[in-house]
């Protein structure tokens, strides 16, 4: 997906790869985050409205519990919503349980634009 983003923000600055302009100097012409810091983000503001709610929400229960007894096809397993969502919450270092205070959680998600 970076790929693509890049080969855009190029296309947007007429320059092509063989300028040999590294990546982070095309971004911050262009003057944009990472498009994965923003699907996180994005992503992680959703869970904090999922979390607002009660825990009795349909929302809340729908995304948050598992089928057990699917089975699943051959190869790697997919990547869920919520299994995402941990993920994502280690790697910013980030707990559930912020999400309750919402001006908190506001700040600990959001990613500036450079």
């Amino acid at each position: 997906m970076s790929v693509a983003e890049i080969r855009m923000l190029r296309w947007i600055c007429g320059h092509t790869r063989r300028d040999r302009i590294k990546n982070d100097d095309i971004r911050d012409m262009v003057g944009v985050t990472p498009i994965e810091e923003k699907l996180i983000q994005h992503r992680l503001r959703w869970f904090g409205h999922i979390q607002c709610r009660p825990p009795e929400a349909p929302m809340r229960s729908g995304i948050l519990n598992h089928f057990e007894n699917t089975r699943r096809g051959r190869g790697r397993p997919k990547l869920t919503w919520d299994e995402a969502v941990k993920r994502d919450l280690k790697e910013w270092n980030i707990s559930k349980e912020l999400a309750t205070d919402r001006s908190a959680w506001k700040l600990a998600i959001h990613v500036p634009e450079t």
